[in-house]
C-alpha cells in the first residue's frame, strides 16, 4: 500500500437515509446483543453496561498510510458508516456497548485502534513515533480511504473527540455529522503558549510530568498503574472493576504506546517535533476552523479531566447544534459509562443530516 493518502478526495459515494421505524424498541434490546466479533455476556439489568467478559474478538487489520491498523467493523456493510475514535489511556472497548446499538439500527460501525494502541503497528521501524494532533487526523483519512468509505458520521471522546472534530471541521463534505464528548478540542502549539490559571494548570499535572525524562521512564515502567490512576481521576464516580480495566489495558502494551503518549503531550508544549507531511493540516487547524456539520456535544457531570465550558465553544458549530449534559455520576469516559445516551446522540444527529 502507498504510504501517503490524498486528503482532498474528489469523489464521494452516495448514501441513503435509514429509516427509524420502531427504533426506540430496538434500542432496548440491542445493548444486550454482542457486536460482531464480540464475546457476549449478560450485563447488569437496566444499566446498559456489559461485563468485562464481553470483548471484541474479530479484530481486522488493514494497511493505511504509515500504519497497519487494527479495527472493529460491525453491522451491515450497506449501512451508513459511523466511525468511533477512542481516547487516552483507553481503547476500542470504550464502545463495547455502543457498537451493538448502532449496528442493530442498521449502521456500519467502525472502531479503529489509534496509533500506539492495540494491534495497530507502524509499517516501518524508521517512522517517527509522532503523537502530534494532525498525525491522528491523517491516520483517520488514510484508514477510511483504504476502506473506500467516502462519507461517514464521526464521534469520539478525549483524543478521539479531537480527531472526530478535526475531520468534521476540515472535510464537512465527507464527515457530515459529529458527536463530540467535551466539545471543541482542536488545539495548536501557539495556542498552548499562554498559561492557564493555577487550578486549571493543576489538572494537567501529567502533561508536565511527561515533559521530563523521569516522567517518560515513569510511564514506561508503570503504564497500567498510571492509566488506572487516570481512569479513576477522570471518572471519580465510575465503579469499574479490575477485569474491565484489564480488558482495555492490554491495548496499552502496544510497543509504541509510550512513545506516542509522550510525544502527544510534549508536542502540545512545543517540546516535540512536528513532521513536514502534517504541516498543512496543522496550519489549518491552528486557525481553529468552525464546524459546519450537524453536531451534538456531550459532557458528564462527574468529568474529572480537563475540559472546556460548553458555552465557550457553542459558537464554533454552525449547523444544527445541541449540547447534552449527563448527570448521575457520568465521568470522562462517557461512551463506556453511558453507552445508551452516547449511542442515542449519534442516532439523533444522523437524523439531522
Amino acid at each position: 500500500m502507498k504510504p501517503t493518502t490524498n486528503l482532498e478526495r474528489r469523489g464521494f459515494l452516495n448514501t441513503t437515509a435509514l429509516g427509524f421505524v420502531a427504533l426506540q424498541s430496538s434500542l432496548m434490546g440491542a445493548v444486550q446483543a454482542a457486536p460482531a466479533g464480540a464475546k457476549a455476556g449478560a450485563g447488569a439489568a437496566g444499566s446498559g453496561i456489559s461485563p468485562a467478559s464481553n470483548t471484541f474478538t474479530d479484530i481486522r487489520q488493514i494497511r493505511a498510510g504509515v500504519l497497519d491498523v487494527g479495527y472493529v467493523d460491525a453491522g451491515p456493510r450497506t449501512g451508513t458508516p459511523i466511525v468511533l475514535f477512542h481516547g487516552w489511556p483507553y481503547d476500542i472497548h470504550a464502545f463495547i456497548d455502543v457498537v451493538p446499538i448502532l449496528a442493530a439500527a442498521g449502521y456500519r460501525v467502525i472502531v479503529p485502534h489509534l496509533r500506539g494502541y492495540g494491534s495497530t503497528r507502524f509499517l516501518s521501524a524508521d517512522t517517527l513515533r509522532n503523537g502530534q494532533q494532525a498525525s491522528f487526523t491523517a491516520d483517520a483519512v488514510a484508514f477510511l480511504d483504504e476502506l473506500k468509505i467516502e462519507r461517514a458520521i464521526v464521534a469520539g471522546f478525549d483524543w478521539g473527540a479531537r480527531i472526530a472534530t478535526t475531520l468534521a471541521a476540515l472535510w464537512p463534505q465527507r464527515f457530515n455529522a459529529l458527536v463530540s464528548v467535551s466539545g471543541y478540542l482542536i488545539g495548536s502549539q501557539e495556542g498552548n503558549i499562554k498559561p492557564l490559571a493555577p487550578k486549571a494548570e493543576l489538572q494537567w499535572w501529567y502533561q508536565y510530568y511527561f515533559a521530563t525524562p523521569r516522567g517518560e521512564r515513569g510511564y514506561r515502567e508503570n503504564t497500567h498503574a498510571f492509566a488506572r490512576l487516570i481512569w479513576e481521576l477522570a471518572s471519580p464516580e465510575w465503579k469499574f472493576d479490575d477485569a474491565t480495566f484489564a480488558r482495555s489495558a492490554k491495548s496499552l502494551d502496544n510497543p509504541d504506546h509510550v512513545a506516542i503518549s509522550i510525544s502527544n503531550y510534549r508536542w502540545r508544549l512545543g517540546l516535540a517535533p512536528s513532521e513536514p507531511q502534517y504541516e498543512d493540516i496543522e496550519r489549518r487547524l491552528a486557525r481553529f476552523p468552525d464546524v459546519a456539520v450537524p453536531t451534538i456535544t456531550m459532557e458528564g457531570e462527574a468529568n474529572g479531566a480537563p475540559h472546556p465550558d460548553p458555552k465557550n465553544y457553542a459558537r464554533k458549530f454552525l449547523k444544527k447544534y445541541e449540547h447534552r449534559h449527563l448527570a448521575k455520576g457520568v465521568g470522562h469516559n462517557l461512551p463506556q459509562e453511558a453507552p445508551r445516551e452516547f449511542a442515542q446522540a449519534i442516532l439523533d444527529v444522523a437524523k439531522w443530516m
